[in-house]
């Protein structure tokens, strides 16, 4: 088995898709029409991995919950295989980064905010040898 996707909780479909795409880099997998308000809509990163099933929000408890589905923590980990690109391309794209890289025991991370203000980790992780 395998993690596919992740439901996202999204305001309105068509900012989420831009934003994803134009500011992470992620690609649209699928935009699937299910009634006149409802849509299938999956993006991916570009590396590949855990998809997101952007899920418009209905009703006063999930319209609360954009933005805030982990609360006030790191909700995604945003994997790279080089950080300063990444760190830079999202930069010059207008992505609001919470602090300044910095090196752990696990990598090097930043914190970052997504359009509804939703944190993401950038995360170079530590290769380590087996």
């Amino acid at each position: 088995m395998k993690l596919g996707a992740i439901a996202y909780l999204v305001r309105d479909y068509d900012e989420a898709i831009g934003w994803f795409i134009d500011k992470l880099g992620f690609s649209l997998v699928e935009d699937i029409a299910l009634s006149p308000a409802k849509r299938w809509v999956v993006v991916s990163p570009p590396g590949g991995g855990c998809a997101l099933l952007l899920a418009k929000a209905d009703g006063a408890a999930q319209k609360a919950a954009v933005g805030a589905q982990a609360g006030a923590r790191v909700f995604l980990f945003l994997h790279t295989d080089d950080f300063a690109r990444d760190h830079a391309a999202m930069t010059a794209q207008g992505v609001r980064f919470l602090e300044s890289p910095r090196r752990e025991a696990y990598g090097t991370v930043a914190v970052f905010e997504d359009l509804y203000g939703q944190k993401w980790d950038l995360i170079e992780p530590r290769v380590t040898s087996r």
